[in-house]
Formats: C-alpha cells, structure tokens, sequence
C-alpha cells in the first residue's frame, strides 16, 4: 500500500503528551501488522539536543546511529520497540543549515532564498524522507510547540502543502486542553475552540481532535466540540489522565483511534490488534503488590525528565519482576559523609546517574564508597561508571588524587581520561563517542549472566573513557573489567564480583528498554535489589 503520513500537532498549551499520543498511536497501528515509524520536528534552531542543558530540554536521548534526539524519540522506542535513526528528528536549526549549505555552493541558482518555498520544501523533504524508503506503510510526523508559537509557521505551512500534496494519503491529528475550571466546576471548550481556529487560519482542518483532560468529557460536550470546529463527532475523543502512560494506547483503542485513522486514509479495518503482551505488562503493573526501592543519585533531580530513559528502564524491570517501583531522587550535590548512612540505608538499589562536569561529583562518589562497604546493589551508568572507578582508585588502590581528566586536568593519576583520538578535537558537537557499539563481555562475569550472552551491542553518549594504563591494578585488586568493545578495546563495563551486585557501564543500556523488551542488565540490578531487600527482612525477624 502507499505509504499514509499522519501529522500530530498540539494546542493552548505545551507538555500536553503529543509524544505518548504518537506513541501510542504507534503502538496500535504495529499491532495490527503495519510498518510504522514517528518522527519529531522540533522548532528550536539548535541543530540537536545535545549541546542542550537538561534543565532546557530534558534528557537528551541517542539513536543507534548516533544522534541526539529529542526525549520523544525514547517514548517512541519504548512504545513500539523500532529503532529510530537521525532521520526521525529534524530542529529548525538542521533544516536551516542544509539550506544555507546548499545557498553557499549555488544550488538556487542565484535565486532568493526564502522562508516560501526554499525552508518549507526543506522540510517537506524531511518528512517524506522515511516514506521513500518504502519501507513503511504509516509515517507519523509530530509537530514541536503549540499552533500559534512564531517558531511553528514554516512546519503549519508544510504541512497544510504536504495535506494537498498527499490527498486521502494524509491526515491531521490537533492534540488540544479541556481544562476545568474548579471555581465553576465546569470544563471549558473555549481553548479548543480558539486552537483550531488558529490551525485552521493556517490552513490546515483537523481530521481528529484528542482532548487532553482531567475530568470526563460528556458526550454533549464532545459534539459541541466537534460541531464548532468541523471535526466529525465520532472523531473528537478524549484523553482523560491516567496514572500511567502505558495505558494509553488501550485508552486511545476503546475509543478507536486507530479505526478512524484507517477508515480515513482508505485502508479496510481488518480484526483487532494483537495487544495481547501490552495487555500482560499492564496486568503486571496492576497486580504488583510488593516494592522494591532505588535510589538515584544525580545532579539534575529537581528535572526528572534528565533521567526518563532510566526511570522507565527501572519500571520495565520492576514491572517483569512483579514488583511496584519506588524510584527516590537524591541529589548529589546536598549529599556528603554525614547524611548518606540516613539517605541510603533504607534503599534496595543505587543508581549513579550520567552526566557531564564536576557539579555534584563528590557526592557520588560518598555515595559510591557507602554502598560498596555496606554491599549494596550499585548501578554505575556512564559518569557513574567512571565515578566507581574514581572511588575505587581513591579508596582501594590508595590513588588519593585520581581523577577523571574532565575534573582535573592535572592529576597524576588519570584512570579516567579523553579518548586519544578526541584530544584534537574543539567542538563540542564533535567530541561524542555516540550510538551503537558492540561489547564483548568476560564469561562467567555477571553482565554476561545478566544478558545471557557474550556479544551485546549498546548506546554511547561519553567522551571519557576508562585508562588503559590502569587496568592491571584494578584488576588485581578486584575491580574486574569484563567488558571491552572489540575493535578498539576500550573498557565498557567493570564489576565487583565479590559483592553482591556492583556493575557500572560506560553505555547507556536505558536507552534500549521498551515495553515488551525490557533491558537485561536492569532486569539484573533490579532482582539483585530484591534479593537484598529480602535478606535485610531475614534479618529484622
């Protein structure tokens, strides 16, 4: 069939899940045996996220061919279980570098160059880029920002071309806010109706309308929507709060989202989707009764949106193992010798998080030294991993001033140091080690138990890496490192084998948890954390 490309733009306010309503769409549509892929158009004019601090942005999340995405992309993963690639996310600032790079090497032809039609065809072939692989049958777009954002006019415009362009073969989808008003006890349909006025004064009519809600939305109500903002009544569906994203494609499903989506592109709607392993990982998440409780020690935990791949890792993980996860946030920066016993005694895990820079660094490796004398279950990720070989080299190997050469420039003891083909390297957008890379993992080691296989391919967002130099002395000390990336032999993972679990990572294994596919390495830590939790009951009787 051809390829249908649906649009998911958003009104009256952002944060209102256009993201999770994709994903979900997503979801739906795989179910039912359709190649699908989404892709997230951004309108910031950075060229990607990552030169964006987390308090701006988020977490900034890694495709396997090594692009730094939008947050979106992650939920996207972890809703449909495909791989997305650098051209699922596309910023203003990406459209208009290739635009000026062409303008410089005169492929206008000495033409003007215009926001009308040079920025907007740049875009369109954006969005069509995935369709002509031929690859998939739907091609879902969301739109960043909110209708009526000066920022979103060149991508409306696109999309209002890419609607006459594609005929039947397209489709929009307007995420908008039913907010209650609690004075009055009323939902208010007002800023609905101003949202697709404004979207349609761009020149684009909603095909279905999503109304993200607190309160229920009565049927009269949904008409009255509908009937004002020429949207067909049994197109206009709500998206009441949940208390978890991973009910919304059955939400969206009992009201038939991916029906209508069918039935107005011209695909015949054919059976149920096959749901069922959704339905399994919800069941779980009803029936856990029991919790299991982690810590996660970063500096970015006033913005638990730094951290979303990992909290979802952690709640795919405590989900599989029937257990309700209780994720508590501890702040490196406020956490020092005197307070961690009462911060961490109660925990039945540890996660150092990632991260860049020396801001809060000292309270991880507190952090670190007590849950290595007191064998807590320790979770090392990327800075966190180079932060368990930092106190390790400190407080083991005796090395009082080792350090990461990202901290301290001049320590004489650089277990953690600049990869030497980045030392040359001055922009900052260049000095990543970023995407997919293959890890061999030691037998026997408890990674490779964890993962029950030898050979594994992870995610990299680092540019410090383990100093070979040192290697021997850890070793021989009983810090093993077990795993190694083959081709150049650089350390990825490093484990106590002596404790009960103490495993850190120089990958991100976070950013490949889905739903139906949960990580391997945190279903570990996570058993690991119950295993303990029971013995310390054990011992209370």
């Amino acid at each position: 069939m051809e390829t249908k490309y649906i649009f998911v733009t958003g009104g009256v306010v952002s944060s209102l899940g256009k993201g999770i309503i994709s994903s979900s769409l997503a979801c739906l549509l795989k179910a039912r045996g359709y190649r699908v892929t989404i892709q997230k158009f951004d309108p910031y004019i950075n060229i990607d996220p990552g030169t964006l601090n987390p308090y701006e942005h988020g977490e900034c999340y890694v495709t396997v061919d090594g692009h730094e995405a939008d947050l979106d992309l992650g939920h996207y993963e972890r809703f449909t279980d495909i791989k997305t690639t650098r051209a699922n996310n596309v910023t203003t600032g990406k459209v208009y570098q290739s635009v000026i790079e062409k303008e410089r090497r005169g492929d206008y032809l000495g033409k003007t160059v215009q926001i009308v039609p040079h920025i907007t065809d740049e875009i369109k072939r954006d969005v069509k880029r995935l369709g002509n692989t031929g690859n998939f049958d739907f091609i879902i777009t969301e739109i960043g920002g909110t209708v009526g954002d000066i920022e979103s006019l060149p991508y409306l415009e696109s999309v209002r071309q890419l609607r006459w362009e594609l005929g039947d073969n397209s489709l929009c989808i307007h995420l908008t806010y039913v907010p209650y008003i609690a004075a009055a006890k009323e939902l208010k349909t007002k800023p609905t109706q101003h949202s697709v006025k404004l979207l349609q004064e761009a020149g684009i009519q909603p095909d279905i309308l999503v109304l993200r809600t607190e309160k229920h939305i009565p049927t009269e109500m949904r008409r009255k929507i509908a009937q004002f903002c020429n949207v067909a009544p049994d197109a206009v569906i709500q998206s009441v709060d949940v208390n978890s994203i991973y009910k919304v494609p059955v939400k969206m499903h009992e009201q038939h989202l991916d029906e209508i989506v069918l039935r107005k592109t011209g695909v015949a709607i054919e059976g149920e989707p096959h749901m069922k392993p959704w339905l399994d990982f919800l069941d779980k998440m009803e029936r856990a009764t029991e919790t299991v409780t982690i810590g996660l020690v970063g500096k970015y935990v006033e913005l638990q949106d730094a951290y979303k791949s990992i909290s979802e890792a952690l709640f795919h993980a405590a989900t599989y193992a029937d257990r309700k996860l209780n994720l508590i946030y501890i702040h490196s920066e406020k956490l020092d010798e005197k307070n961690v016993e009462e911060k961490l005694s109660g925990l039945d895990g540890v996660i150092i998080a990632p991260g860049f820079g020396q801001r809060g660094i000292e309270g991880k490796f507190v952090a670190l030294k007590w849950c290595r004398e007191h064998d807590v279950p320790t979770f090392g990720i990327c800075l966190g991993m180079q932060c368990m070989v930092i106190e390790f080299a400190r407080n083991v190997l005796g090395y009082a001033d080792a350090n990461s050469t990202e901290m301290d420039s001049r320590t004489t003891h650089n277990v953690i140091d600049l990869m030497e083909e980045q030392k040359s390297i001055s922009n900052l957008g260049g000095t990543m080690r970023l995407g997919a890379y293959d890890c061999v993992l030691r037998p026997g080691s408890r990674a490779a138990e964890a993962y029950g296989a030898t050979e594994i391919s992870e995610r990299h967002r680092h540019r410090f890496e383990f100093n070979e130099d040192y290697r021997k002395q850890f070793e021989d000390a009983g810090m093993k490192c077990v795993g190694e990336n083959p081709a150049s032999h650089l350390v990825e993972v490093v484990e106590i084998p002596e404790k009960r679990w103490y495993i850190g990572t120089q990958y991100h294994p976070e950013y490949s948890s889905t739903v139906l596919s949960p990580n391997p390495i945190f279903r570990s830590f996570i058993n690991a954390a119950i295993d303990y939790s029971a013995t310390k009951e054990n011992k209370k009787k």
